[in-house]
């Protein structure tokens, strides 16, 4: 008879001890891809085996279950994970061998054609669009290639849409992380959304400022602050007041369309100056960029076009270049918005539980987990909507099946390493959680008594870092977050709600999502480079996060809570 595996919080006696050699996988990941700039996938599959070597020999769980919990995290780093990014990049292609892209670059030149405020636009007004609807990925995938079609750089794209893919978060997939915490804490999960939307608006003010600086640096910043601010505002408010008194899994819908009507409303009475400077310099390093690319490089990221005359638009024309976004709008408003069509797609889903694995690992607090069964969403996957939604671009673009197959095989093939490294990064993710090494460190960073207000955020930004999902921090940590408010004398609420807080600011470094927009824009193996640029915006967000948590549990800033 096999023994069930229970996970010893403390496996080498001092707590500080066990967590800091649980935090070993994790590290071998960012030194490895941040310091010595390997490729992703050799990052990921390093960190993988460090993740199960710890587990084996630190933790004592069996090298079956060890091995097993890797398979399984890389099972489910493929599907659903990659399946939506592989989808929502296919979709993408299609519009582009149509030849319909570039009416879509000229649609957003109709709302300006400052790349400053058309970063501002696709990337934080329309990615947290597709975050509300999609998540997961699909949002930064998405984003980079439109970010690239009107000029950008595929550094600077993918920098840009990491930082816009934040503020988002918290609310994504229509409320997906929100809603998990509620199921395990049995705390409201519209008063979790709540207290959740009094925290992320404040990153979601400066937001579009950031987005400015990375555009264009301080010039962007001088001249296009008060479009970045207006937006911001609208944005972060709307998110208060939708969270707090309209829905929370509408939120991210609500606040995305309020700050893109913001954009179109006050460009008509103000225009930002220095567009032609911007768009010279962003065509310069564009040009630097493919200069330096290797063929391959050059091969897999599509060149922007040349601004030359174009045929008027016509209302038809503008219509067909939004098709395809508009439909994925639609679909998704359907899916995951009218109760009818949501529980259909959903009982279709096939509960697998893992074997060898079911029943056979415990938590830490020796209840069966629930993480060992697998669900296989065919049909109501995010990236299964994405790939009807290709199909039917592809038929109404009437793009040969020819054409659509290649782009299919093309892509797959395209994204191998892709593939091998946000599977390796799950599965060190599966592994750590499974035998315990997570929650090892979240129990030492909770052991601060009083001054874990401060330090609760840095939970949620470790478990998506580590993840890549917010929903998936919250799996680990939201019950620890509210053990730990207990213990302490604090709202139990705050400290869940600043669980999901933190992991906005985590996403954008995560190995999964670095991945994501590194294959996205034609960057597959200088993951690291995106890293190094991102790391300090993620830490100085995380750092604003801690103190405002932090302060709202004292009277300072108690009043800001619902």
């Amino acid at each position: 008879m096999i023994t069930a595996y229970q996970p010893d919080i403390s496996p080498l006696g001092p707590l500080w001890l066990s967590a800091l050699v649980g935090m070993l996988p994790l590290a071998t990941v960012f030194v490895t891809l941040g310091l010595l700039k390997w490729k992703a996938h050799y990052a990921g599959l390093t960190g993988l085996a460090v993740a199960v070597l710890v587990a084996v020999l630190a933790y004592h769980m069996p090298v079956a279950h060890a091995l097993n919990s890797g398979v399984m995290g890389m099972v489910f780093g493929l599907f659903p994970i990659m399946w939506i990014v592989f989808n929502a990049i296919v979709l993408y292609q299609i519009t582009v061998v149509s030849g319909r892209f570039e009416d879509l670059r000229a649609v957003f030149d109709l709302i300006s054609d400052d790349p400053r405020v058309q970063a501002i636009v696709i990337a934080f007004c329309f990615g947290g669009l597709m975050e509300a609807l999609a998540g997961f990925g699909a949002p930064v995938a998405i984003t980079g290639v439109m970010l690239m079609a009107v000029g950008f750089s595929s550094l600077r794209a993918a920098t840009v849409v990491l930082l816009a893919n934040t503020a988002p978060v918290a609310f994504g997939a229509i409320g997906t992380p929100i809603l998990t915490a509620g199921r395990l804490t049995h705390i409201d999960p519209a008063v979790i959304g709540a207290y959740v939307g009094h925290q992320t608006p404040i990153v979601a003010f400066f937001v579009p400022l950031f987005i400015c600086f990375l555009t264009d640096g301080r010039r962007g910043v001088k001249q296009v602050w008060p479009l970045a601010l207006v937006t911001g505002l609208a944005f972060g408010v709307s998110q208060w007041i939708s969270a707090t008194y309209i829905s929370m899994e509408l939120t991210d819908i609500i606040s995305s369309l309020c700050g893109l009507a913001v954009v179109v409303l006050m460009l008509r009475f103000w225009k930002p100056q220095g567009r032609d400077e911007a768009r010279a310099s962003l065509r310069e390093e564009y040009e630097r960029e493919r200069a330096d690319m290797t063929d391959a490089e050059r091969a897999e990221s599509e060149p922007a076009t040349e601004r030359g005359d174009r045929p008027a638009l016509t209302a038809g024309r503008i219509g067909m270049a939004l098709f395809p976004y508009l439909l994925v709008i639609a679909f998704f408003s359907v899916a995951k918005l009218v109760p009818a069509a949501s529980a259909a797609l959903t009982a279709t889903d096939l509960k697998i539980p893992w074997p060898g694995l079911d029943g056979q690992i415990l938590t830490a607090a020796g209840k069966p987990s629930a993480s060992t069964v697998y669900t296989f969403g065919w049909l109501s996957s995010p990236g299964t909507i994405l790939l009807i939604c290709a199909v039917v671009v592809a038929l109404v673009y009437r793009v040969p099946a020819s054409k659509f197959f290649g782009e299919y095989t093309h892509n797959a093939h395209k994204m191998r390493f892709s593939f091998l490294t946000v599977a390796s990064v799950l599965g060190l993710a599966y592994v750590m959680n499974l035998s315990g090494q997570t929650i090892t460190i979240g129990t030492w960073i909770a052991g601060t008594g009083a001054a874990f207000a401060f330090l609760s955020p840095i939970l949620g930004w470790l478990g998506t870092a580590v993840t890549g999902s917010d929903t998936s921090a919250n799996a680990l940590f939201a019950t620890l977050q509210q053990a730990a408010a207990q213990e302490i004398g604090i709202d139990p609420t705050l400290l869940v709600a600043a669980n999901t807080s933190g992991g906005v600011v985590g996403k954008m470094i995560s190995p999964q999502n670095l991945t994501i927009a590194a294959t996205a824009v034609g960057l597959l193996g200088r993951e690291s480079e995106i890293l190094r640029r991102v790391i300090w915006w993620s830490l100085g967000l995380l750092v604003l996060m801690c103190l405002l948590v932090g302060l709202q549990s004292t009277p300072v800033l108690s009043w800001m809570l619902p």
